[in-house]
């Protein structure tokens, strides 16, 4: 889970840094700092921590505005000094999943730690529930949930019983089979080894049995798939 904060107080921030490593390295090695930063970013994380009162032209709460409309399944916990601004949140409509007070540094770590056990519960939960629109692999202690318009395909792994996949953000390594993968009509087995995203073919050269992906890279296709290939393709 990807977490991005925005304090512009050095002693909350640093505060705040503390309490999220220290929860990651003892409970969710899933969890990661991706920015710190005292002024609006345009970071894209799945959990925000954002105080409310920036020294910026704009406020933690417009910014969580900002964060909803691009993505409705953030994770967003508000720190603030003024408890007041909790009415504001509801005002905004912005769905926060936690409101901490300032208060000492203690119980701001108390409350920030379950704030953020519940985060990834939560993140935890997409790749299970909602399968539609998450695939979720397990790396080692880590749990990643990638969204499957961002995958380009899956390639059988040198490792045995490993397989990579390549999408937006990187590429990955986890245990498993292509067999064992079933995300739907838009997912092709082109090749023993390889299954792609149809969505995010760019093109296919049948007289070479080639596809190349809309990232550049090359699948082979087996010479039984062609056909099917080209049904899937007009589907």
């Amino acid at each position: 889970m990807r977490v991005a904060i925005c304090e512009d107080d050095t002693f909350y921030q640093q505060l705040i840094v503390e309490t999220v490593k220290n929860y990651a390295l003892f409970q969710a090695p899933s969890i990661q700092i991706v920015s710190c930063t005292a002024q609006p970013s345009t970071e894209t994380a799945d959990c925000y921590i954002l105080d409310i009162e920036l020294n910026s032209s704009v406020n933690g709460l417009e910014i969580a505005q900002a964060i909803r409309q691009r993505d409705p399944l953030a994770h967003i916990i508000f720190i603030t000094t003024y408890a007041q601004y909790l009415t504001l949140t509801f005002k905004y409509k912005l769905a926060a999943l936690d409101f901490i007070v300032k208060d000492s540094p203690a119980q701001i770590q108390a409350d920030l730690t379950e704030a953020l056990q519940a985060a990834f519960m939560k993140y935890q939960q997409l790749g299970t529930i909602d399968q539609t629109k998450w695939f979720q692999i397990k790396i080692g202690e880590k749990i990643k949930n990638i969204e499957i318009e961002d995958i380009y395909f899956f390639e059988t792994a040198t490792q045995p019983h490993k397989i990579q996949l390549y999408e937006r953000n990187g590429c990955h390594s986890f245990y498993g089979s292509l067999k064992e993968i079933n995300l739907g009509d838009d997912f092709f087995r082109c090749h023993k080894s390889f299954l792609v995203h149809l969505n995010n073919i760019k093109e296919v050269d049948f007289k070479k049995r080639q596809i190349i992906m809309a990232n550049g890279s090359h699948c082979p296709i087996a010479f039984r798939s062609l056909a099917a290939l080209q049904k899937a393709l007009h589907r």
